[in-house]
């Protein structure tokens, strides 16, 4: 008798604190300020989140120079530099900083230790937007490492005073990789002083190394452009699964992906509302994989509030929070 099809479903998935403050941080100013409200950037990585945005009223903008001054803009959860503030100041934006707490933290980091001139050695992916941002902070002491293979390029102008920080949602694994290589070389390289890459990031990475090995399949739910979501990918048949593929929706995933398998493995990346999951639940239940079992090895608990500046405007219309 052939084995049954089942689903192995990892829990924590989908929405962060960080992804789910952003993205209802759009909808209450679009509520209070009413439409159109301009978002610099996508205010996460996910489409679908985006097109739902856009079906609501914000319009998504690559710069400033493209926002009507006067005009409400929202940063979008990534962070963006210096620099962007100012530019929102000079155009007279009202700017509302829906950047990640977490991501908050690693700028005020990268503050911190420019303003003791350290040389930074910020790991994290060339060109991707909290980068970008976190660069900005002190793009005098900042040099990106992007990956391992990047270690051997490193120059530094005191190797006493040296430190690395991190993009958020990287590859715990790779990332943990990179710093030994970097110690190889720079033995007196000083930690962040708490760690950088999120607890989300780790935590789903953590649920797709127990599930790994005991899949044919892991389908992660998630853009091409989120960072979190390629990494769980990777991590997923670097820890024993037998394939591992990316899909924003349900209907990407193709028939041969299945063949053969008992059991698929399900997660999604920090920005991927929970409805796209179910929807993939139901396409694999079509195809025999009723049984679902979800394993959380733990439990999230951590919410972020409102930004400031939206919640003051909120309180002063009276409105419910």
């Amino acid at each position: 008798m052939a084995d049954p099809k089942r689903v192995l479903l990892a829990k924590p998935r989908g929405y962060c604190a960080g992804v789910d403050r952003a993205v209802e941080t759009v909808e209450k100013a679009l509520e209070l300020y009413g439409a159109p409200v301009y978002v610099r950037k996508e205010i996460v990585h996910n489409r679908h989140v985006v097109e739902t945005l856009q079906s609501k009223g914000a319009v998504f903008v690559e710069e400033n120079e493209e926002v009507p001054p006067g005009s409400v803009v929202v940063f979008s959860a990534h962070g963006v530099a210096p620099e962007v503030h100012e530019q929102a100041e000079e155009r007279s934006l009202k700017a509302i900083d829906a950047t990640c707490p977490l991501v908050t933290k690693v700028h005020q980091e990268a503050r911190r230790f420019a303003r003791d001139d350290y040389d930074i050695l910020l790991i994290g992916h060339e060109g991707h937007e909290e980068v970008v941002g976190t660069s900005g902070e002190a793009p005098e002491h900042i040099q990106l490492v992007d990956g391992p293979d990047s270690v051997d390029a490193v120059k530094v102008r005191d190797p006493e005073k040296v430190v690395w920080l991190s993009q958020t949602t990287l590859s715990v694994d790779e990332t943990m990789e990179t710093v030994d290589r970097l110690k190889k070389r720079l033995p007196m390289l000083q930690n962040p002083p708490s760690d950088d890459i999120c607890y989300a990031t780790q935590n789903r990475q953590q649920v797709i190394k127990d599930i790994a090995a005991d899949c044919d399949v892991v389908i992660v739910v998630g853009s091409q452009n989120s960072s979190n979501s390629k990494r769980l990918v990777e991590v997923a048949v670097q820890h024993g699964a037998g394939a591992g593929y990316l899909v924003d929706f349900a209907h990407e995933i193709e028939e041969s992906w299945l063949d053969d398998a008992a059991t698929v493995g399900v997660s999604s990346g920090a920005s991927v509302p929970d409805n796209l999951v179910r929807e993939v639940l139901d396409h694999l239940a079509e195809r025999g994989f009723g049984e679902v079992d979800e394993v959380e090895p733990v439990r999230e608990k951590i919410t972020f509030q409102l930004p400031r500046e939206l919640v003051r405007d909120l309180k002063a219309a009276g409105a419910k929070l």
